[in-house]
């Protein structure tokens, strides 16, 4: 039975299939943009802003969309970084990295068109130093910080990841 009442939606959406998504990267003063996400875990869960692509959109439109609804803000999309696989069923998404291009804006939370307005999941937008991501709870965070301990280490990362849980 679902621990909350959204679970149930999100697995009706996103359940028992692949999903192709992409994410990106977008560091502002050595600080990266970050999206709280309430109803992915027991807690929050803090991800760099992304998506899934829709049909017929290229990966790079995807990516500036959804910056766009998340967190209000203008990026171009830079080159592909790095790929994560994440399955946990009845969840399993593929994700593709960017660079995300900071043009113009301040954090804003967004919202996400596939939930109706009392089901949004988005409950925070901001700009986070390396610590801070760091110190959230491994559990409430994305996968592919185990694979970084600094934002160097971050920045650099290449090839494929799988966050398996």
């Amino acid at each position: 039975m679902p621990s909350n009442p959204n679970e149930s939606e999100i697995i009706q959406k996103y359940g028992n299939r692949a999903r192709l998504r992409v994410c990106g990267l977008c560091w502002r003063n050595d600080r990266l943009l970050m999206v709280n996400h309430k109803f992915l875990t027991s807690g929050d869960f803090w991800a760099p802003p992304g998506g899934g692509i829709e049909f017929c959109q290229t990966a790079q439109e995807a990516l500036t969309r959804e910056f766009r609804e998340e967190t209000g803000i203008t990026i171009k999309a830079g080159s592909l970084l790095f790929t994560c696989e994440f399955i946990k069923p009845p969840l399993h998404a593929v994700e593709l990295f960017f660079e995300a291009l900071y043009e113009a804006g301040e954090p804003v939370v967004g919202s996400d068109p596939e939930n109706t307005s009392s089901n949004q999941i988005i409950t925070d937008v901001a700009y986070l130093d390396y610590d801070a991501i760091l110190k959230i709870p491994a559990s409430e965070r994305h996968g592919i910080f185990r694979f970084a301990k600094t934002p160097l280490e971050l920045r650099k990362l290449t090839g494929f990841y799988r966050l398996s849980a």
